[in-house]
Order: C-alpha cells, then sequence, then structure tokens
C-alpha cells in the first residue's frame, strides 16, 4: 500500500490537471438533486445528509487533522486540505444553486442574493479569484464561507427534516452564525476583552441583517408550477387567466388567484396570497399547502370584496409565513 503522502500527492496533481472535474460534479449533483426532489425521490435526502454531513467536517478540520497526525504519526499535506474546503465550498454552490435559480422572483430583491451565489460558485471554480484574490482576504472568504452554508442549509432543512421555509430560515441562520463564529475568532484572535465583545456584535448584527432581509432570500425548496388570474375555477382548473378586466365584471363574479406550488414531500406549509392594489396590501389570505404532488399542490383564492373604485394594477403576492416571496401574479 503506497504511503499516504504519495496518495496525497496524487489527488493535488489530478486536481491541479484537472480542476473543472470538481465544479462539474458539484453542478452534476446539484441538477440531479433538484430533479430528484422534483420527482419527490428519497435519494434527495440522502445527498442533502452527506453535503451537511461534509460541512461538519470542515467546521472540525483543525481538530480532525490533529487527530488524524496523532493517529496515524503523518500530517495531511495542506494543499490536498485547501482543495478539500474549495470542493466543499464548490459541491454546496453548485448543490444549491438550481433550486435559488428556479425559485427566484427575478424582478425582486431576490436576484440580488441568488446573484451572490451565482457570483461565488464562479470564483470557487477560478483558482486565480479564490486563491490568489479571495483566500488572502480572510473577511472576504469568511463572508463566501457563513453565505455558502447558509444557502445550504435553507436547501437542505425541508428536503431532510420536512421544517417549514420559515423554520429552516431562522434555524439556518442561527447555525450558520454559531458555526461562522469560531472560524471568525481563528482569523481575528481576541486579545482583550473588547474585541471579543467586537466579534459577538458583529455576529449577531450580520444575523440581524440577514432577518430583516429575509424577503430578499428566495423559498429554494418552494416554486410556482401553475399560475393563473381568473373569474372562474371548475373542478380544481383555472379558466383562461387575464391581464385586464372591466371593473363591471369583477363585481359579479369576483377574481381567482390560481397557484400550483411544488413542495417536497412530507412538507406541510402555511402560505399566503397578498392582494395589492397599487401597491398597497387591501387582502392577506393564508392557504395550507402540502408537498409530494408531482403537479404542485393546487390552491386558490376568491376575492369578491372589492372597493367602490377597483380600478387599477393589481397584485397577488404569494408569500411564506415570514414574507419570503415565491412569486407573483
Amino acid at each position: 500500500m503506497p504511503p499516504i503522502p504519495k496518495i496525497a500527492q496524487r489527488i493535488i496533481e489530478l486536481l491541479k490537471r484537472y480542476p473543472g472535474v470538481i465544479a462539474l460534479g458539484g453542478f452534476l449533483s446539484g441538477v440531479g438533486s433538484f430533479i430528484l426532489v422534483d420527482r419527490q425521490a428519497g435519494l434527495a435526502s440522502w445527498i442533502a445528509v452527506m453535503l451537511l454531513v461534509s460541512w461538519v467536517w470542515l467546521m472540525l478540520e483543525s481538530t480532525l487533522t490533529r487527530l488524524f497526525t496523532r493517529t496515524f504519526k503523518r500530517e495531511i499535506p495542506q494543499p490536498l486540505l485547501r482543495y478539500a474546503t474549495q470542493m466543499i465550498h464548490q459541491e454546496s454552490l453548485f448543490f444549491v444553486l438550481p433550486f435559488f435559480f428556479i425559485t427566484t422572483t427575478w424582478n425582486s430583491g431576490q436576484s440580488i442574493f441568488t446573484g451572490l451565489l451565482g457570483a461565488a460558485g464562479l470564483v470557487s471554480i477560478i483558482d486565480p479569484l479564490y486563491y490568489r484574490w479571495l483566500a488572502p482576504r480572510r473577511w472576504l472568504f469568511m463572508a463566501l464561507h457563513t453565505l455558502t452554508l447558509f444557502a445550504a442549509l435553507l436547501t437542505a432543512l425541508p428536503i431532510i427534516l420536512h421544517l417549514t421555509t420559515a423554520q429552516s430560515f431562522k434555524l439556518a441562520l442561527i447555525i450558520a452564525m454559531a458555526l461562522s463564529f469560531p472560524s471568525l475568532v481563528s482569523s481575528f484572535p481576541v486579545s482583550n476583552w473588547r474585541r471579543g465583545v467586537g466579534l459577538v456584535v458583529i455576529t449577531l448584527a450580520v444575523g440581524g441583517g440577514g432577518w430583516l432581509l429575509r424577503s430578499w432570500v428566495p423559498p429554494a425548496t418552494l416554486w410556482m408550477t401553475e399560475v393563473a388570474v381568473s373569474t372562474e375555477v371548475i373542478n380544481r382548473e383555472p379558466g383562461d387567466s387575464l391581464d385586464k378586466i372591466a371593473a363591471s365584471r369583477i363585481r359579479s363574479s369576483g377574481l381567482y388567484a390560481y397557484t400550483a406550488i411544488n413542495a417536497p414531500r412530507g412538507l406541510n406549509e402555511r402560505i399566503y396570497h397578498v392582494w395589492q392594489k397599487d401597491g398597497q396590501e387591501v387582502d392577506r389570505i393564508a392557504l395550507d399547502i402540502h408537498g409530494g404532488r408531482k403537479e404542485g399542490y393546487r390552491a386558490w383564492t376568491h376575492k369578491q370584496n372589492f372597493p367602490p373604485n377597483p380600478v387599477g394594477r393589481w397584485q397577488v403576492r404569494v408569500l411564506t409565513e415570514d414574507g419570503q416571496v415565491i412569486g407573483v401574479l
């Protein structure tokens, strides 16, 4: 059996020779996982579990490498550790990107969040950017680290634990902040109590900012497969979707907002149809959806109590309990 350093050296040489293989593998696993979730296959849960296990290893990297050295009397080469970190970032980012690309409402602040994820994915596969520009800037490296972990948790938690989007967001934010704190301490050593308090304040401020901007974060595992605004719903199917309607017609029949929403199997979620006129909310109607249906869970609201002068630009915003936008009709 070849010594471990020689094996590590061979792996490093292969990674240097074929740097795009890891990124391609991450992208294919992400698309494959998305298809599995879309088809409600349980294998997607295992992929998400393996992803989170890799993040646990990344958080405990220094402890585990010291344990390995004491046990086997050998050191793991630093280049191999750097490539392992890069690989986890690539796998995580390309796992989540298909989910976020399809669930993003592009004419909203969500495009900024998904754009940042796309930029992070691009940086992770371009070695000069990753090693020469990102890695030396520890604060920027930690920002990418935390963003990637947060996005991975948002995607994995509903699949593994069947948590609602609101529960997943809170838990993902708490875990990302908690796990990023030890890395912040190692990057910016606490030499006195003021520095320690400052790091705690920075961590809490980032978490608070994430909570305030939650409407900018797409609900990673919820997306609309069919939408319509119609004057009728027959046999659970909407009539022709309308772009414009005379005020006299809605006084007699009202309007239906119809949505079919795809959600992971086992997920039960409360959403809201928020009716707005010229940007002002006039109605908020709760709906309970259940995951696991290939065509998406079909639900609609029927609005009949329009104001005396209903003429204007109307929207129906489909929101989660925490205000994340699933889509806009």
